[in-house]
């Protein structure tokens, strides 16, 4: 009888453990969700306060904005001076949003608590003015990561195919840094398209501010498929082609970005100033006075001063006995001198229209063993290509990229890191007896 007392009041004691833990975690819940639902804006909880928001006006201080509200100019001369080091109040900007978080008091009149401040879609600032002292908070909107994948055909350019389907412009300079060793971008046509995977930031939800990482990359460009497949190999995250061969080269396609060749390589041009024809042994792209150039590979610098009417010139020798040359400069990149070493991308000047020319551009040319050739056709060799210790990962990565640029794949199927690939773990497949005994 004791026995089945003893384990009636076990399960009695059971029973309310189980109730309390799961009232105990029920309430932990509620608060958790109670903390969620907290209305915050610009770190501040919004439900506390009245808002009203409006905009910097041209010619408007901060000063007058806080004297709106009431704030004394005895407290306004305290924030001037506690702000110089964090945000000097005179870096207002017309045109840029303020929000007033108001207490009401008892007399039904709003007192400023608060006043945010727009630096800019994605940064603030907050001045606190509760009882009557003065505080500077910074802060960041939060932001949410979009991993979107886009398709456009090009018509002219690869900036007109980014514009014309409302992509971020930031993605044309990305795709221009991804494939500026293979895609002549001088030499788009028209039908030409791409399709990239890409990680998009917005401020809440709807306001793009930047993207993220390229998640791959194709371009079909002149009837080949280039791909771009993210890995990292070494220190250095790269992309790569399908084949495991780098995308970047010896020597860069152009010294310079976001123009137009207005000159090729020709033994018998018309010579735009003196009217006759004669050889232009290099490629003239057109472009504003100022447009950054760079070195297409690295080197050391040979030539640098007036080269007659080729104006400001710049000559770089290359490894293979490669001589690049940078013609009617504006002028040359800090630290620039005969003797200088370059590396590739590196900045070695600006587009001008210095020495006999009719406008600003850069005229580019290349000498092997000192005979000049077309620029356009110079032979590249690929840098080192994916290691054979890191070629299975590498498949595994670049079959995922791939399948989610050809169509739809499911979000677990998705490459989100390339930092250290972990291959997923393949169980062996056990074969029956009677299989065993067949073979």
């Amino acid at each position: 009888m004791k026995l089945h007392l003893y384990s009636l009041l076990a399960l009695v004691s059971l029973l309310f453990g189980t109730l309390f833990t799961a009232c105990s975690s029920r309430d932990e819940a509620g608060e958790q969700e109670e903390e969620k639902r907290i209305n915050l804006v610009y770190g501040i909880d919004a439900d506390s306060y009245i808002l009203e928001t409006g905009e910097v006006e041209s010619g408007q201080t901060v000063g007058g904005i806080l004297g709106r509200y009431g704030i004394s100019a005895q407290l306004i001369d305290k924030l001037d001076k506690a702000t110089r080091e964090v945000f000097p109040l005179r870096n207002i900007r017309p045109g840029h949003k303020f929000t007033a978080f108001l207490q009401q008091d008892s007399l039904g009149a709003g007192r400023l608590d608060y006043l945010a401040y727009e630096q800019n879609v994605a940064q603030y600032v907050v001045f606190g003015f509760v009882n009557d002292s003065v505080t500077i908070t910074k802060g960041e909107k939060p932001t949410t990561v979009k991993r979107t994948k886009k398709s456009a055909v090009i018509e002219s350019s690869l900036w007109g195919a980014i514009m014309e389907a409302e992509l971020p412009y930031a993605l044309a300079a990305e795709m221009e840094d991804i494939y500026q060793w293979t895609v002549d971008f001088f030499g788009i046509q028209a039908g030409d398209d791409f399709t990239v995977i890409y990680d998009e930031k917005f401020i809440d939800d709807t306001v793009s501010i930047g993207i993220g990482r390229v998640w791959g990359a194709k371009f079909n460009h002149g009837g080949k498929t280039l791909y771009a497949i993210p890995f990292r190999q070494g220190d250095k995250l790269q992309y790569w082609e399908a084949d495991g061969g780098s995308l970047r080269k010896n020597i860069l396609k152009a010294p310079l970005k976001f123009t137009r060749i207005s000159s090729g390589f020709s033994y018998s041009r018309l010579h735009p100033v003196h009217k006759v024809r004669r050889p232009h042994t290099g490629v003239d792209y057109a472009a504003p006075s100022g447009t950054p150039v760079r070195a297409v590979a690295d080197g050391v610098v040979t030539f640098r001063g007036w080269g007659g009417g080729g104006g400001n010139t710049l000559k770089i020798k290359h490894a293979g006995n490669l001589v690049t040359g940078y013609l009617h400069l504006r002028g040359f990149a800090k630290g620039i001198h005969v003797g200088s070493r370059v590396q590739q991308g590196q900045l070695i000047g600006y587009v001008g229209s210095t020495g006999t020319s009719t406008g600003p551009h850069l005229d580019y040319r290349i000498w092997k063993n000192g005979t000049p050739i077309n620029p356009l056709k110079v032979p590249q060799e690929p840098t080192e290509p994916i290691s054979k210790a890191n070629r299975e990962k590498f498949e595994y990565v670049r079959d995922r990229i791939i399948a989610e640029l050809e169509g739809d794949v499911k979000p677990e199927d998705m490459i989100t890191q390339v930092d250290s690939v972990v291959l997923p773990v393949v169980e062996p497949v056990e074969v029956a007896e009677e299989e065993k005994a067949e073979k």
